[in-house]
């Protein structure tokens, strides 16, 4: 076995400063469209550095999930306490806990760094059980929301963790949600898949709502796309994580990791029989077909391709 030692650095090289730490506490998803997978991948993207720590293994493809495996919750906190002895992080990021106690666990470490700003994802979690689902939504409401700076999650999922007993024909608005989570501590919801108030069933658009319980403060609309995707909202949640520990202002944040979600989700892959996974990476891809250069022709070696435009609308 051996064991990383430091190099001498070239003379005259300084070391170069290290990028914003996130840690992300989220499960093991095989199919790499969410989980600390692509919590990784879009922490990267974002030009930061990942801390991911495993709370649970997921057993899925990337159609649905069949099972989970809880993490111990004293491996859990091993995992992240031995890190953060050693890396000064700026960013939490939390998705699925595993557990009331993998959410009992985190919560204490969230709790020793109250100055770090958290964003914290709520995915849909009907495919477990109904008390295990029942318990972990009661502990993550009392633990982890008074401790989040921005909760993300679809209007769906959001509405049925905030307000289960919500009975009126109009959908709760984002305003009420913010209240709702306001209530527990948070200070802002970030509710995707919203429809559009006055829109027709076919609308082409859905707006995203960045709003605290005074209000809606910003958002972006997006168009429709024609196919079902995995690892948005992790995606989503994992980029506003990068940008505020990289110190940008909360709405910048949010606009620009709305536009790097839809330009992912433009560029997002079918790489199963199942979903399609976003692509964090298309800026990094080649041109397309349309506008194509000559192909004999050479691209100056410093020069990138640029990203596609993002297709929301406000």
């Amino acid at each position: 076995m051996t064991t990383d030692t430091p190099t001498a650095d070239a003379e005259g090289v300084e070391e170069q400063p290290a990028p914003a730490c996130v840690m992300s506490f989220n499960a093991s998803d095989p199919s790499g469209a969410g989980g600390v997978a692509g919590d990784v991948a879009t922490i990267a993207a974002m030009g930061a550095h990942a801390l991911p720590v495993v709370t649970s293994i997921v057993m899925r493809d990337t159609h649905e999930v069949f099972d989970h495996h809880e993490i111990d919750a004293d491996v859990i906190a091993e995992q992240a306490r031995s890190i953060l002895e050693d890396v000064t992080i700026s960013g939490w990021k939390v998705g699925f806990l595993g557990s009331t106690e993998g959410v009992s666990a985190v919560a204490e470490i969230l709790s020793d760094y109250p100055d770090v700003p958290l964003v914290a994802y709520m995915p849909n979690l009907s495919w477990l059980e109904e008390d295990a689902q029942q318990s972990y939504l009661d502990a993550f409401r009392e633990l982890v929301l008074p401790q989040t700076e921005v909760l993300v999650g679809s209007h769906q999922a959001l509405t049925d963790f905030l307000l289960p007993e919500w009975d009126n024909e109009r959908p709760a608005s984002p305003r009420e949600l913010a209240v709702a989570a306001g209530e527990h501590g948070t200070r802002y919801v970030l509710v995707t898949s919203v429809l559009i108030p006055g829109a027709k069933p076919n609308d082409q658009f859905m707006d995203n709502v960045l709003a605290s319980p005074q209000g809606a403060i910003t958002g972006e609309k997006f168009e429709r796309f024609e196919v079902s995707f995995v690892g948005a909202g992790d995606t989503l949640a994992a980029a506003l994580a990068a940008l505020l520990a990289a110190g940008a202002e909360l709405t910048a944040a949010v606009g620009e990791a709305l536009a790097f979600l839809d330009q992912a989700l433009d560029a997002g892959f079918r790489p199963g029989m199942g979903n399609v996974i976003p692509d964090r990476f298309f800026w990094a891809l080649p041109p397309g077909e349309e506008g194509e250069e000559d192909p004999g022709a050479e691209s100056p070696a410093d020069e990138s391709p640029p990203p596609k435009g993002p297709r929301h609308v406000h």
